[in-house]
């Protein structure tokens, strides 16, 4: 199938009915046949509404980003400005998601990449400066775009086993499902070994948040159950209005005055919702890599790139799966260009100093809302672009709220190991690991390295080598290089 061609839309992820065939009906007018909304099944009203939700879903990052990226202290005892960060990641996050809507014309949003920003804060910082840092995401990201744009990506991707594609999409369900019972205070550090997390407080919901989280979570369920239009909408923007009214009678706080306050944000408005936003980062990049050796930052970007790379194919596979855009082989419309336009991606958050921006998998709550187009993009793009002047506004939804919608959307994800036939241990130990990896080490990256290696070395060794792409081989043994860096890196240091 060509990647510049969509594949029929086959049902949105709340209703699993196959939808009528749409690939033959008639465009409305050029901005229809642009973004082909018709063509996938979708409405201008729909577009819209998912590219909210998928806003309303993501707008955390323009808080947690800098929270993480300010917290790191580079060589020269430098650290990065709360505003400015706030600032730019709105800004890059905008403006590559509006890009992708145009170019690839896919509903997958941008913003800050949170495996990449928490490596630059607490890994990479603490040998080079932030501009530094900065410089090797921007390398980074012109890495990508070359092996995008050679087609060399795209091989990559097709060697990829259609199992683990879909076990791909299945792990990263389970990882926002994961992401969202944490950002809830559902699922806790025990501080114990055994076990190492919990359910709340000593094994008790505890706080009034996480009973938001709960209740959130139910109306939406019951909402997307009755296959009520708009359910994750309604039920981001009803948990919001609670969680305003509860702060309103109780004024509970943050976390970090009050345990059992919010968390990332205080669903309340304080002050004025208007402010100018702090660019003085855009720009701030340095490629002088003298002070540190060139092994180091041949390590470090190699790092990035793998994390970048796997993270973005994942992503984009489980995402293009759910929204029924993706073909049988797991291949989803103008492939290439997606791929190039995600290494872009990585190269405006290095120059922008928000770290490398990349396909968001909360980006499937508007594709579970029903957007199946770039203009959904667009939508949210603008939205972030606005985020940049009202940032205050931006804070209200409480991550509580939100991760109730995440945990709906890994259970929608979920569903698509339906289409496995796991009786073949071979595959299914790989699928197992490439699943539960992921959302056990906070990682997509680690849990798709997990399902290759395994797949190589168990397929291999069952008489099933002849089955295996060469390129997987060379994939798994770079995986194997990326878990053992830190070895890798003492042996040759010494």
């Amino acid at each position: 199938m060509s990647t510049d061609s969509p594949a029929p839309h086959s049902g949105t992820a709340t209703d699993p009915t196959p939808a009528p065939d749409t690939a033959t009906a008639e465009p409305k007018n050029g901005f229809d046949r642009f973004f082909e909304i018709t063509k996938r099944g979708s409405t201008i009203g729909t577009e819209v509404r998912g590219g909210v939700v998928t806003f309303i879903t993501m707008a955390y990052i323009v808080v947690l980003n800098p929270i993480i990226l300010s917290a790191g202290t580079d060589v020269a005892g430098n650290n990065l400005a709360f505003p400015a960060v706030a600032a730019v990641t709105a800004l890059t996050a905008g403006v590559m998601t509006i890009l992708f809507g145009l170019v690839a014309r896919l509903p997958f949003a941008f913003a800050a990449g949170l495996g990449i920003n928490s490596f630059l804060a607490f890994s990479v910082v603490g040998q080079v400066t932030w501009p530094e840092a900065m410089g090797m995401v921007v390398i980074n990201g012109v890495i990508i775009v070359l092996l995008a744009a050679t087609g060399l990506r795209r091989l990559i991707f097709d060697a990829v086993p259609y199992e683990l594609k879909i076990a791909i999409t299945v792990g990263i369900g389970l990882f926002i499902a994961f992401i969202g019972f944490v950002d809830a205070g559902f699922v806790t550090a025990t501080g114990q070994n055994s076990p190492p997390v919990g359910l709340g407080i000593a094994g008790s919901i505890a706080t009034i948040p996480t009973v938001v989280f709960v209740v959130t979570l139910l109306l939406t369920g019951i909402l997307v159950a009755r296959k009520v239009k708009g359910a994750l909408l309604i039920g981001l923007v009803s948990g919001t209005v609670l969680a305003v009214i509860i702060e309103a009678i109780w004024h509970l706080g943050s976390s970090v005055d009050n345990p059992g306050g919010w968390g990332l944000s205080v669903p309340a408005l304080n002050g004025s919702l208007f402010a100018l936003p702090d660019l003085s980062l855009v720009g701030d990049v340095s490629f002088d890599f003298s002070k540190v050796g060139f092994l180091t930052v041949i390590m470090l970007v190699f790092t990035l790139v793998f994390t970048n790379f796997f993270d973005a194919m994942g992503t984009m596979t489980g995402l293009s799966k759910e929204a029924g855009l993706a073909d049988a082989k797991g291949n989803f419309p103008r492939l290439k260009s997606a791929l190039v336009v995600e290494g872009v991606g990585a190269i405006a958050g290095g120059l922008t100093s928000g770290s490398s921006n990349t396909v968001f998998i909360e980006s499937g709550s508007g594709i579970g809302e029903g957007a199946r187009t770039g203009f959904a993009n667009v939508i949210t793009g603008v939205l972030f672009l606005l985020a940049m002047f009202l940032t205050p506004l931006a804070q209200i939804v409480p991550s509580e709220v939100a991760a109730a919608a995440l945990v709906i959307v890994g259970a929608m994800m979920m569903a698509q190991i339906r289409d496995l036939d796991l009786s073949d241990f071979s595959i299914l130990l790989p699928v197992f690991l490439t699943v539960v990896v992921m959302p056990l080490t906070y990682s997509i990256a680690n849990g798709i390295g997990a399902g290759f290696v395994a797949w190589v070395v168990i397929r291999s060794l069952s008489g099933k080598a002849r089955g295996i792409s060469p390129l997987l081989w060379v994939v798994a043994a770079g995986f194997a290089i990326y878990f053992a860096r830190g070895p890798i890196e003492q042996l040759l240091a010494g």
